[in-house]
């Protein structure tokens, strides 16, 4: 991914509210789960990690694109914002050239 599609998925992802919510129990099979269902739905998606998560966000971000082969878009204190390109031509998000 060049800085260019980061930067125009990044503006995309501001007026995006989070759809999950990262806690205590931290990374649960079910959770990485949901997430990969709703990165083959929406593309991309925004985690809030709660402050009663234990485990470091940009660590999550990591280990959670890797379980879903998504991509880290960013990283911002405790939110996370992942993205994977997905299937249907109808809904996917057109990114810029290079």
């Amino acid at each position: 991914m060049t800085s260019k599609q980061r930067a125009y998925l990044k503006g995309l992802a501001q007026v995006t509210d989070p759809i999950f919510q990262i806690g205590k129990n931290s990374l649960t099979p079910e959770l990485t789960g949901a997430v990969k269902e709703a990165l083959d739905a929406r593309e991309l998606i925004k985690i809030s990690v709660l402050q009663n998560c234990v485990d470091d966000p940009r660590e999550l971000a990591e280990l959670l694109a890797e379980r879903t082969r998504s991509q880290v878009v960013q990283v911002i204190g405790k939110k996370i914002v992942l993205y994977k390109e997905g299937k249907d031509d109808k809904k996917k998000i057109i990114l810029p050239k290079s």
